[in-house]
């Protein structure tokens, strides 16, 4: 049997979007949501068709396949057939001038299909309203996020150091480990809101192409298996000793994802010098990982910490060369890249309940990129790892 998000679940999460919209656009009216990520969480079945909130009406889930499906898997209480938006405008009665949509995610394509039986004047966007209400994670969600940081953990402190082998390439781990995440529970794919971003596993590189440029905002670097497909590892990197063995990437449980990144020293120790950078990274984790704290500013966490890093260090902090990511942290959830970050600009405190991925890094020139990355959840006692508590750069000899 799959999994069924609760009906008291769905109600609680329309319930709060709604609150949201009133108090964010108070002359809303209708809010359409075409992305699939997004009809899940207010759902809990993803399919092809369209979620149409009214202000003042029931929301109804229009589905054009599977409708079949959509029944078996969610208690959403309105699910309608629609063979085209035709059907869907006809069901719905009134249809205002303005519409809220995804405005990061619809394509002005699709917009057109819609608007041939939908005659709305003006869109405009919910991103941000619907980013809100997903970043607060409720008991429910988090039960769910703990399971994948357990399932995260034994793969990459358990069962991934005995897979490493002289002479393997990246190519070959990434191809031996998707199988064993899927064994360990992970649910098969790692999910992005990033403007076509392709990830399969994510980062797995051996010594120095950790630190190869990509278009991926992130501090690491990746070759992957060419410029066509930058994923994956490259077949003609090959493990060495005294390689340092870079391994950043997504798991996930019924939806909901952990990031996590693990450090390795292959056949020999790293030098001192390399050691201590970690270290150092390994304590700027744990001190933001403190301030995670219901009423905590994000963009004060970011700049308290950055300002107090040496200028020397700062060199290839969170990237390396001029490709730095000017963050520290980053919202997770339904997708890797959530809502909020820690990062200039993020000005709305933090609550209980939100959940963040955050990962310190430093690139250093001919060894790799060094540093971690966990999963915690905001409490009150401060942010609550759900990924293991590792340090990194494990030896593997």
């Amino acid at each position: 049997m799959h999994p069924i998000v609760p009906l008291s679940e769905l109600q609680n999460r329309m319930a709060r979007f709604r609150s949201r919209m009133d108090s964010a656009c108070p002359q809303w009216e209708m809010v359409a949501l075409f992305g699939r990520i997004n009809q899940y969480y207010f759902t809990g079945t993803m399919q092809d068709g369209v979620l149409l909130v009214p202000r003042d009406a029931d929301a109804v889930y229009w589905v054009r396949r599977s409708y079949e499906r959509a029944r078996d898997e969610s208690l959403f209480p309105r699910i309608e057939p629609m063979n085209s938006y035709r059907d869907a405008a006809q069901g719905m009665g009134h249809i205002p001038g303005t519409i809220h949509l995804e405005a990061e995610l619809v394509p002005l394509a699709l917009l057109h299909r819609f608007q041939k039986h939908f005659p709305v004047t003006d869109c405009l966007p919910v991103d941000m309203q619907v980013a809100a209400v997903r970043a607060v994670k409720s008991p429910f969600e988090l039960e769910i996020m703990r399971r994948s940081g357990e399932v995260h953990r034994r793969i990459l402190e358990e069962r991934l150091p005995g897979m490493l082998r002289e002479g393997m390439s990246e190519a070959q781990l990434a191809s031996e480990l998707y199988p064993v995440m899927i064994e360990e529970g992970h649910h098969g794919v790692a999910r992005f809101g990033m403007f076509q971003t392709e990830i399969v596993i994510g980062h797995i590189c051996f010594g120095p192409s950790s630190i190869y440029p990509t278009s991926f905002d992130g501090p690491g670097g990746n070759f992957g298996l060419g410029p066509a497909a930058p994923v994956l590892g490259n077949r003609d990197h090959t493990l060495t000793k005294g390689d340092l063995v870079f391994v950043d990437i997504g798991c996930g449980v019924e939806g909901y994802h952990t990031d996590k990144t693990m450090t390795y020293m292959f056949g020999a120790p790293l030098p001192e010098e390399v050691v201590a950078v970690h270290r150092q990274c390994v304590d700027i984790q744990n001190r933001v990982a403190e301030q995670l704290r219901p009423g905590a500013i994000p963009s004060k966490i970011y700049q308290t910490i950055m300002d107090r890093l040496d200028p020397g260090f700062l060199e290839n902090f969170m990237g390396f060369g001029d490709r730095q990511a000017r963050f520290l942290g980053h919202g997770i959830g339904l997708l890797i890249d959530e809502f909020p970050v820690i990062a200039k600009g993020f000005d709305e405190p933090l609550e209980e309940g939100m959940v963040f991925a955050l990962e310190p890094k430093k690139g250093i020139e001919n060894v790799g990129m060094v540093g971690i990355e966990n999963t915690f959840v905001v409490t009150p006692a401060g942010g609550q790892c759900l990924t293991g508590a590792h340090p990194g750069l494990m030896p593997v000899y």
